[in-house]
């Protein structure tokens, strides 16, 4: 019997000691994160975000209306409240992208990274260089950084685009050339002028490039042997169709 009294007494004692040490164990889980909500059965820890959106100089009664809080997309949804602070809940370890959709204000992007333990490390979104950390206080600060941006103004006419126009620069440029080219160059200038002599000679030297007047003429006009044909044709036809009226006038005579 003290043999079965003694057995009962140490397992109670450590089940009490086992209850104890689960007991500190969430309450110091609790103390080192005030966002730890719970751990699920298999030990998954919940936790939830907070924060606040601030817009300058605008009540958050007048644009909270249409705001909402994103985590990870649309998986994770929380609302503003009317001093600004937020909170999304049940949300499990992992990295996610907070960011505030309103359709007037914009807010920049917040990276979350939540551990297993529940800790929580905010950061700056970066999505080039990935490993880059910058972090950022938390709970969140959102400030807004803008306005949205739905119309892309008219272009305006201007004189740029008028003198930037190709065929005003087509007008324009040979006039200055040729202003500019004689007070660059002075033809009076001996050298000068035998300079473009010789250059001129260079062009005009070369035979093997007819004038544009020849070929034009070689083209339209007719070959030479349909002129030799038809000249020929012509003179033969006056002379030899029309009979001379002195033959015609003595064959009469020597037939009377």
């Amino acid at each position: 019997m003290r043999v079965r009294s003694r057995v009962r007494a140490c397992v109670t004692a450590l089940l009490l000691f086992g209850l104890r040490a689960c007991f500190s164990q969430d309450i110091k889980l609790e103390e080192d994160d005030e966002d730890v909500l719970f751990k699920t059965p298999e030990g998954d820890v919940r936790v939830q975000v907070s924060g606040r959106a601030l817009v300058p100089g605008v009540r958050a009664q007048d644009w909270i209306s249409s705001a909402r809080v994103l985590l990870d997309g649309d998986k994770h949804v929380g609302f503003i409240r009317d001093d600004g602070s937020f909170t999304v809940s049940d949300v499990p370890s992992g990295s996610y992208v907070l960011e505030i959709s309103s359709p007037t204000y914009r807010f920049q992007p917040v990276r979350v990274d939540i551990t297993s333990t529940g800790k929580m490390r905010a950061r700056v979104v970066n999505y080039i260089k990935t490993s880059e950390v910058i972090r950022l206080p938390y709970p969140l600060q959102m400030r807004c950084v803008g306005l949205h941006s739905y119309f892309i103004p008219r272009e305006t006419w201007g004189w740029s685009d008028f003198l930037m126009n190709p065929m005003v620069l087509m007008m324009v440029l040979p006039l200055l050339i040729i202003l500019l080219l004689p007070k660059v160059f002075n033809p009076s200038d001996p050298e000068m002028r035998r300079e473009m002599e010789q250059s001129m000679n260079m062009l005009n030297s070369s035979q093997e490039l007819p004038d544009v007047s020849e070929l034009m003429t070689k083209f339209f006009s007719p070959p030479k042997s349909h002129r030799k044909a038809g000249g020929g044709g012509g003179a033969r036809g006056p002379r030899g169709g029309a009979p001379s009226p002195r033959g015609g006038a003595s064959r009469r005579k020597m037939k009377d």
